[in-house]
């Protein structure tokens, strides 16, 4: 199967900010991969955004498993033959364990697991796709992040100190330079965001914003020109009314 469309994959998108990334990307004109481990979970995103009249397909998805991934992606190769957009939106947040207060006090296997779904699962998907990108020059990739990796705000910030969290974002940021160093000379943009804190499971009820207002900056960073950014971090766009770069 071929399309002219554009195959955009967001990873854990069945729920939360990748579910309002994938509607987003959708409703511009994209054909949307949702991917989620949970078969079922995925299958009710795919049929709630369907009914609706959304272009999206789906497949199971465990990026921190080998396996899954060589699955995944051999079933894009068959079926779509390509993929245009990546969205690196899948991860977990350990905050809330009162253990993450300190770094006195952080279990080291919690960083641990962190890592291996935030950080580690980014490389292991983007290795994994970004041969696709190269075939036909042109890719663009959008790691998730967090204000709260700016090692350049960290000292001043009101945040939690929140160790595992924050130390696989900055793994993030660290992987989102190092990809987009190696991809220059090519059509293959990566950048990293920030979502800020939104309504969703991670975020909790007492967020200011919505999913949808943080898929925003992700959206404008799928969809750059050739030639667009490379290798940035910016903030999410509802705080500045546009694309603003947050140091690094």
């Amino acid at each position: 199967m071929t399309t002219e469309k554009r195959i955009a994959v967001v990873t854990g998108s069945n729920r939360g900010l990748g579910y309002a990334i994938s509607r987003q990307l959708s409703k511009i004109g994209n054909r949307v991969i949702l991917t989620s481990r949970n078969e079922t979970d995925g299958l009710a995103a795919k049929g709630q955004l369907t009914n609706k009249g959304f272009d999206v397909d789906y497949h199971t998805l465990d990026v921190t498993n080998d396996g899954s991934v060589q699955q995944f992606t051999e079933w894009l190769r068959e079926t779509y033959g390509k993929v245009d957009i990546l969205v690196n939106n899948a991860g977990v947040n350990p905050t809330t364990k009162p253990e993450e207060s300190s770094l006195l006090t952080v279990q080291l296997e919690t960083m641990r697991s962190t890592f291996e779904t935030n950080v580690l699962a980014v490389l292991r998907i983007s290795q994994a796709l970004i041969p696709l990108m190269k075939v036909q020059n042109y890719g663009r990739i959008v790691n998730i992040s967090t204000e709260m990796a700016s090692l350049t705000s960290v000292p001043t910030d009101y945040y939690p100190l929140a160790p595992s969290y924050r130390l696989s974002k900055v793994g993030v940021n660290g992987l989102t330079v190092l990809l987009a160093k190696e991809l220059q000379g090519t059509n293959i943009l990566v950048n990293a965001y920030s979502p800020g804190w939104m309504k969703t499971d991670m975020g909790g009820d007492d967020a200011p914003f919505t999913a949808e207002e943080g898929a925003e900056t992700a959206v404008y960073l799928a969809t750059l020109p050739d030639g667009g950014a490379q290798g940035l971090f910016f903030a999410e766009m509802r705080k500045f009314g546009g694309p603003i770069q947050v140091q690094w």
